[in-house]
C-alpha cells in the first residue's frame, strides 16, 4: 500500500494517443480545480464537469494551443476559481496576505502576553492571620 500511486478519474477513452500531449495534460490538470468537488483537482474527480473540464484541455491541445493558451481559455469561460493556485494580483492580495497577518497577529499577540509584569506579590499574613495558622497547627 505505501508504493500504491494514487488513483485518477481520467477515463481511458479521454486518454491522448501522443504521450507529450498527454503529459502536458495531465500536466495543466493539476493546477485546475473541479467546480464540483472544489478541493481536487479535475484529474482526481470523477464529477462530469471534471470530465468535461479534461475533454476541454485535451481538445486545445490537440487543436494547437500551448499550455498557458490552454489555462486562460478555461479560466476566461470558469473564472479564476478554476485555478488550484490562485494568481498573485491586486484583487488576491488578501488572500495571500492573511496567513502572514494572522501569524503576525498571533506572534505580536504572545509578545504581549510574555511582556506582562507580574502582578504585586500578595502580602504575607498578618499577624492576627498567622498566629491563627500557628494555632491550627498546633491542634495536630
Amino acid at each position: 500500500m505505501l508504493v500504491a500511486a494514487p488513483a485518477f478519474a481520467v477515463q481511458p477513452d479521454e486518454v491522448l494517443k501522443d504521450p507529450a500531449l498527454e503529459a502536458r495534460a495531465r500536466h495543466i490538470s493539476e493546477g485546475l480545480r473541479c467546480l464540483v468537488c472544489q478541493n481536487q483537482s479535475i484529474d482526481d474527480s470523477d464529477a462530469p464537469l471534471a470530465k468535461d473540464l479534461r475533454v476541454i484541455v485535451r481538445e486545445r491541445l490537440t487543436a494547437g494551443d500551448d499550455d498557458k493558451q490552454v489555462v486562460d481559455y478555461v479560466v476566461a469561460r470558469y473564472g479564476e476559481f478554476v485555478l488550484l493556485r490562485p494568481v498573485l494580483a491586486w484583487h488576491t492580495l488578501l488572500l495571500w496576505l492573511t496567513p502572514l497577518l494572522a501569524v503576525l497577529l498571533g506572534g505580536f499577540g504572545i509578545w504581549r502576553l510574555s511582556r506582562r509584569r507580574p502582578s504585586e506579590k500578595p502580602a504575607g499574613l498578618s499577624a492576627d492571620e498567622q498566629a491563627e495558622v500557628d494555632a491550627l497547627l498546633d491542634r495536630r
